[in-house]
């Protein structure tokens, strides 16, 4: 069958670590055609269907940074229901032009499209605020624009994390210890003089093992994570922050997490989220693109985008 990868352009893919190209690798290995767009080429018009302009690409077998890595055989318009399925990768930031694309994209699903991640749902989880609904599963958490709810939390936690809820790779995260030090000017730059909202959270000291990245696919988890490790002074562990990747199998508590929220996600159109763990708690649920498929097969050999691909193709009959 023919896959439409929407995505970031092919040109900025860095192979040797992008999920979305290990999934196009097994896809290519498995005889389907792939094809890509990005989200700006999504196209509809009345009396007429979503479309894209698409590039068919097959792969050179070259991995690096840069285009080498693959080569365009054609470019068409197709409507998107005219496609096998429709894999929205588009990084993050979840922005308004993302939100537009979905429901673009869920047009394209009442013509009669498959799109995974499904986009009502990506719609439904925004990667921060989706573990509210697993309270049982978090740490202390508290999302507000008031500064004065977030030195109450301070007073009670001593030690916490800030971030807003739109970032990612770890941008605009901020640790305040016991000392309250620049507690104002930093929620100043987060809420933006109380205009824009915050997740504060108790800072968890597991962190020093690994903001653990935990893949849920088609409901199950990959039986491997990869433990993220803050280097230095960092207290972040993402691997866009300088963060060491560390594959290692899933802990009782992970696949107890996993175990209990993959099958409710899936249920919903999400066949392939990464929660983030540290220690005991999640901190995050990612639908939009989530990575570490090559990071967790080098090291540990589990086929990672062959139990994806397993999944879609499944998922498709």
């Amino acid at each position: 069958m023919n896959l439409l990868f929407v995505a970031d352009p092919l040109e900025s893919f860095k192979t040797t670590k992008d999920s979305t190209y290990a999934m196009m690798r097994e896809a290519a290995a498995r005889g389907h055609a792939l094809l890509a767009c990005e989200p700006r080429q999504l196209r509809w018009q009345s009396g007429g269907r979503v479309v894209a302009a698409v590039r068919e690409i097959a792969l050179t077998g070259a991995e690096g940074d840069g285009h080498a890595w693959f080569e365009v055989r054609a470019q068409r318009e197709l409507a998107l229901a005219e496609t096998g399925a429709v894999l929205m990768r588009k990084d993050p930031p979840f922005d308004s032009e993302y939100f537009y694309a979905t429901h673009l994209l869920g047009q394209a699903e009442r013509e009669g499209a498959r799109v995974f991640n499904k986009p009502a749902a990506l719609r439904d989880h925004p990667e921060k605020l989706a573990i509210l609904e697993f309270p049982q599963f978090i740490a202390p958490t508290l999302v507000t624009r008031e500064e004065a709810a977030i030195r109450a939390f301070h007073a009670e936690h001593r030690d916490i994390i800030l971030k807003p809820l739109d970032g990612m790779g770890g941008m605009g995260i901020f640790r305040v210890g016991a000392d309250g030090l620049n507690l104002g000017s930093i929620v100043e730059t987060l809420n933006r003089h109380g205009t824009q909202t915050v997740m504060v959270q108790r800072f968890l000291p597991a962190i020093t093992q690994g903001d653990k990245r935990v893949l849920v696919i088609g409901g199950e988890p990959v039986p491997f994570v990869l433990a993220r490790i803050p280097q230095g002074t960092e207290v972040r562990g993402n691997l866009a922050a300088g963060g060491k990747g560390v594959a290692q199998p899933l802990s009782r508590r992970d696949r107890e997490i996993a175990q209990a929220l993959g099958p409710v996600l899936a249920a919903r159109g999400l066949l392939l989220v990464g929660l983030d763990i540290i220690g005991e708690c999640v901190t995050e649920i990612n639908v939009t693109s989530p990575t570490c498929f090559r990071e967790i097969a080098d090291q540990s050999g589990f086929d990672v985008a062959g139990m994806f691909l397993d999944k879609l193709e499944a998922a498709l009959r």
